[in-house]
């Protein structure tokens, strides 16, 4: 159990920002400590990445900046990497479910699993309360009239709120904004800002975060860009459907070229050299496929777009800071925070099969 604490001598006012996992145990933490709490949270429901959806957005590469954002990345299949013990917070582990009757009682649950374990979180310590939902932050920046506050602007439903703080913590995830690979022969397309187009290449192209089930792909031949958890992962998802699916990694050699065991549809490649108008995808190695559908399982960006500390916080190849163990800036802290930044570290991150 966590020790009791002492209240403090003041009281603040702070803005947690989403409702995942990072924004609830924060705002629980905050709340104990004796602070008063507001969580936004853009969706309806609590969860973050782990709130599954069969939706996809409209724009499969997620290029678009017009479009309507899916928060959630999680596929249908998906289950736990880490296993249960390790993943619930310290005074609310996860075999605490297993006394009222779990859905999901394996080692590494499914998603939905996680998902209501949150829940009990949210309602064992009355943290729903403290959640506007349907509510989403435009604009978070030092109050000019006192820059050790924070002005927060919301949206719900077409009103706009301004409201004053004494601090934010940022709790809006990694795994929505998608990051996509350069390939050579694949034009960008400058109508958007970010991202590339589909301009030369004849076929379909969409990146993980749009993936839900193997059908999307059925009888295809697939090139999937990425070699580490979700690349791999989802190669062997979609290997019972496809006619072939071959893996284009950056970390192999230039000669790559390898079945992989288990599988007779199942190829790990080199990096891409090409790809070319007649349909057909050239890897370094020299070997040539004509593909249906290449799929980008290249990672996510750290986006916070609502965000004006004016140049105090940059995120530059993909990396945020300065801050101080990963949490503070040290020029506007404690004012100002981040909840969950690190991703190669022990966190719930996500594999299908439990295959190691």
């Amino acid at each position: 159990m966590v020790p009791a604490v002492n209240p403090p001598t003041t009281s603040n006012h702070v803005a947690v920002i989403g409702a995942g996992a990072a924004g609830l145990v924060a705002a629980r933490e905050l709340r104990r400590e004796g602070h008063s709490v507001v969580v936004f949270e853009r969706g309806n429901h609590i969860g973050g990445v782990w709130a599954y959806t069969p939706n996809v957005e409209p724009d499969p590469l997620s290029i678009d900046p017009t479009r309507p954002v899916i928060h959630s990345s999680l596929y249908s299949s998906l289950r736990t990497i880490i296993p249960q013990e390790c993943m619930g917070f310290t005074d609310f582990p996860f075999s605490t479910r297993l006394e009222n009757g779990s859905r999901d009682p394996r080692r590494h649950p499914g998603h939905s699993e996680v998902l209501a374990y949150l829940r009990d979180f949210v309602r064992e310590f009355k943290i729903e309360e403290m959640i506007r939902f349907e509510t989403e932050v435009v604009r978070v920046e030092q109050a000019g009239e006192n820059p050790k506050k924070w002005r927060v602007k919301s949206r719900n439903f077409g009103d706009i709120s301004d409201e004053i703080y004494d601090a934010v913590v940022v709790c809006n995830g990694h795994y929505t904004e998608p990051r996509h690979a350069l390939i050579p022969g694949n034009k960008i397309n400058h109508s958007f800002s970010i991202g590339l187009g589909i301009d030369t290449w004849p076929g379909k192209q969409i990146h993980s975060h749009n993936y839900r089930v193997p059908e999307q792909v059925k009888d295809q031949v697939v090139v999937v860009i990425g070699s580490s958890v979700s690349g791999v992962d989802i190669s062997r998802d979609i290997a019972n459907v496809t006619k072939e699916v071959h893996i284009s990694s950056r970390s192999t050699k230039p000669e790559t070229y390898e079945k992989l065991p288990g599988y007779d549809n199942l190829w790990l490649h080199s990096n891409i050299e090409t790809v070319r108008e007649d349909g057909s995808v050239v890897f370094k190695n020299g070997k040539t496929v004509y593909a249906d559908t290449i799929m980008h399982c290249t990672g996510y960006k750290y986006y916070f777009p609502f965000l004006d500390t004016k140049g105090e916080v940059t995120v530059e190849d993909n990396r945020v800071g300065p801050l101080y163990k990963h949490v503070f800036p040290p020029a506007l802290s404690p004012g100002l925070s981040f909840i969950g930044l690190p991703w190669q570290g022990f966190t719930p991150l996500t594999r299908r099969d439990g295959r190691y």
